[in-house]
């Protein structure tokens, strides 16, 4: 939990601007005259759920308790945060001596790490022991591009060789255990971890060495693959094999096809297929979701078509499932009860490789007939249905009830009900039951489940980290080129929408950074490291990870990163804000009260967000944009 989050829990938005302004209960929430401008009906309010304040008066802004400071006391970022903070009871503390030994040690681990790559590339290409090593990638087909591209490398078979070179490069042998690159024997003696293999490096998503995979040379060689143990640079649960290599056609497809192993992903790329990464050990970790859902929501699991291939495939697809974010819409059974259902706001897909086929296999035979196969990849739910039933006695009842329990769970995953409803039905005659029983079925299991979900709290924690996901998304993106946002603002004024401001992020360190990022633009030379030096120590952590993912991506692409990053942001905003007056005008209507204002208002804003969804689907504009760097728009 970060500083901010803490004072946020510690402090109650009702208590801080209750202090100042006179509130008025207003069913669940508060209202009071607007303190920012004069005015005679009372515009401000603020609700206690979500701990947010919005004027819907001539302000027209909002926040949390963070900006509310900050423009009822005129306070900057910093300011505020020690002020809260003290009333909080939470101590700001500085990077300690620790932490600054531990960066630095973790600096001196990945040179060593990098010259471990450097070490074996060079030997692959020129050492005539490496000769089995470049026989092996010939007969794979990888060409000496994608070697090059991947950085492969060879081990020399011996003992002590790369301990021998690093140690004389005043690498410490400590340092080179912990980056995992030599193993320290119970007598404290130490020696190479890897010889005599194929040298893969593993990079982290900024394309920095951090560990390796090895491959064998030897036919009769076991273990096939060595791996590099888990060491403070190397987490293979939040590691994605050539994700630094595919982010960039990732988000041009917003599709991502998920492997199991090294030479998938280096075929797929060698053939052009740029948006392939692998997963490291036997099943997609939550950490690797959610690294890959900043990029897109559209999954395709491509595994081997063995038993084990289909059992990663299912433990896989229920991390995805547990790990994507939802849509949460309220659901009423016939008693009137309300609950919350979630519908996932993803795509999976599987793709089945033909028997005795891997992808590297396929790629290489029939490169158009894996395109073919990531087009055609079923839907997760007719994946299931299939699997389900191939083995499947549908001649027993029991074994029927059985697989409709079983599906129910992915059927309230979809989220367009006519979809929905279309994969009852298939399930319906699947299992030859009457498509009615299924539907039934499903809806007592959707108000079950919504009723033990219990009241959203945990849903509207689910739903915030979406939210930060997508201002990090933004953030990120317009850190990346200091030209960025004046074009980004020109485009949203050509279409008659607001320029990107500080509030409309809500996180209040996105805030401060952008507004930092304001200031720094005027300067003769702005550059984002020079943020930190107008940043508080508490943000500058999270500056530090917004800056590790900025890609290299042509202008016309960033230009449309940064404009789509910043239509999506006010259409979260604008919705909010529909979401906040239509519980205001539900509680005037409930009191027998007429709201012409608030009516008002939310016609005015539905009108918005209509006008930053046709800015942000309008096909002649994405076609204009994306013309540029030779693709269609979406």
């Amino acid at each position: 939990m970060s500083v901010v989050d803490e004072i946020k829990q510690r402090l109650d938005i009702v208590e801080i601007i209750g202090a100042s302004v006179p509130l008025q209960k207003a069913g669940r929430n508060y209202r009071a005259l607007c303190p920012f401008h004069n005015e005679k009906t009372p515009s401000f309010y603020v609700f206690p759920d979500s701990q947010r304040w919005h004027c819907f008066g001539a302000c027209a802004e909002g926040g949390d308790l963070f900006s509310f400071v900050m423009k009822k006391e005129g306070w900057d970022f910093r300011t505020a945060l020690e002020e809260l903070a003290r009333r909080a009871g939470v101590e700001l503390k500085p990077r300690t001596p620790a932490q600054v030994k531990a960066e630095e040690e973790a600096d001196r681990l990945r040179a060593a790490v990098a010259e471990a790559v450097r070490t074996y590339h060079h030997l692959l290409l020129h050492g005539p022991e490496a000769a089995a090593a470049r026989d092996y990638l010939a007969r794979r087909g990888l060409s000496a591009e994608t070697i090059e591209r991947f950085q492969l490398g060879y081990s020399l078979p011996g003992w002590d060789n790369l301990r021998a070179r690093l140690t004389a490069q005043d690498f410490t042998v400590a340092e080179l255990v912990r980056a995992g690159l030599l193993i320290e024997r119970e007598d404290g003696t130490t020696y190479d971890r890897f010889r005599d293999r194929l040298m893969i490096p593993i990079r982290d998503a900024s394309g920095r060495p951090i560990a390796f995979g090895a491959r064998t040379l030897d036919p009769e060689g076991t273990p096939k693959y060595i791996n590099s143990p888990q060491s403070p640079l190397f987490d293979k649960s939040h590691t994605l094999f050539g994700l630094d290599l595919a982010r960039e056609g990732i988000r041009q497809q917003d599709r991502v096809v998920i492997v199991e192993g090294y030479m998938d992903v280096m075929q797929a790329h060698q053939a052009g297929f740029r948006n392939v990464v692998a997963q490291m050990g036997t099943a997609l970790t939550e950490a690797q979701v959610r690294r890959l859902k900043r990029m897109t929501r559209r999954f395709v699991l491509a595994l081997d078509p063995d038993a084990a291939g289909v059992q990663a495939t299912l433990r896989g697809l229920q991390v995805a499932r547990e790990t994507l974010d939802r849509e949460w819409e309220p659901l009423f059974d016939p008693r009137g009860l309300v609950g919350f259902e979630g519908r996932l706001e993803a795509e999976i897909r599987i793709l089945t490789l033909p028997t005795g086929y891997d992808p590297d296999d396929l790629i290489r035979s029939d490169p158009g007939r894996w395109r073919e196969l990531v087009e055609e990849a079923a839907p997760v739910v007719e994946f299931y249905l299939q699997m389900l039933s191939a083995d499947a006695d549908l001649d027993d009842a029991k074994e029927r009830a059985r697989i409709v329990e079983s599906m129910l769970p992915l059927l309230r995953d979809v989220a367009d009900p006519v979809e929905r409803e279309a994969y009852a039905q298939k399930l319906a005659r699947t299992v030859n039951v009457e498509t009615r029983t299924v539907l039934d079925r499903l809806r007592a299991a959707e108000r079950k489940a919504a009723r033990r979900a219990g009241p959203p709290a945990v849903p509207a924690q689910q739903a915030r980290s979406a939210r930060m996901d997508l201002e990090t998304h933004c953030l990120r993106t317009i850190l990346a080129r200091t030209w960025l946002l004046s074009r980004v603002n020109q485009e949203l004024e050509k279409r008659h929408l607001s320029p990107l401001r500080a509030q409309d992020f809500e996180d209040v360190a996105h805030q401060a950074i952008f507004q930092a990022w304001q200031q720094l633009l005027s300067a003769a030379e702005p550059h984002p490291d020079q943020l930190r030096e107008l940043l508080p120590e508490e943000v500058t952590e999270h500056l530090d990870r917004l800056l590790e993912d900025i890609e290299d991506l042509a202008e016309e692409q960033w230009l449309r990163e940064g404009v789509q990053a910043a239509l999506r942001l006010q259409e979260r905003n604008l919705r909010q804000t529909v979401a906040e007056l239509r519980a205001l005008l539900q509680e005037a209507a409930d009191a027998g009260q007429s709201e012409v204002y608030g009516k008002a208002l939310l016609e005015e804003n539905a009108r918005v967000i209509l006008q930053v969804q046709q800015a942000l689907w309008d096909r002649k504009w994405n076609a204009v944009d994306s013309s540029r760097y030779g693709e269609e728009g979406e």
